[in-house]
């Protein structure tokens, strides 16, 4: 998961899920590298939409190697404290 076309395609197909009821497992098993930019990309501009928590009630990851969950947790970080600025 290394570009943000790719993220941006995945944010598409994945904003349609959250309007549903039903929580959205996102599970990135046997996925080594998540980038910075596909994080923000298909992630973190979530958060343009819907505030932090309510991304947090629709959403559960698994799967998640620790530099992949840094790499989300990193782009989540940095898109919020751009909309609060």
């Amino acid at each position: 998961m290394g570009t943000r076309l790719l993220g941006a395609k995945i944010r598409a197909d994945l904003r349609s899920l959250l309007d549903g009821d039903e929580r959205v497992v996102l599970d990135f098993a046997g996925v080594d590298t998540v980038t910075n930019s596909f994080a923000d990309e298909c992630i973190a501009k979530l958060l343009l939409e819907m505030s932090l928590d309510e991304l947090k009630s629709k959403t559960t990851f698994t799967g998640l190697t620790p530099l992949a969950e840094r790499s989300i947790l990193t782009a989540l970080k940095r898109r919020q404290m751009q909309i609060v600025q």
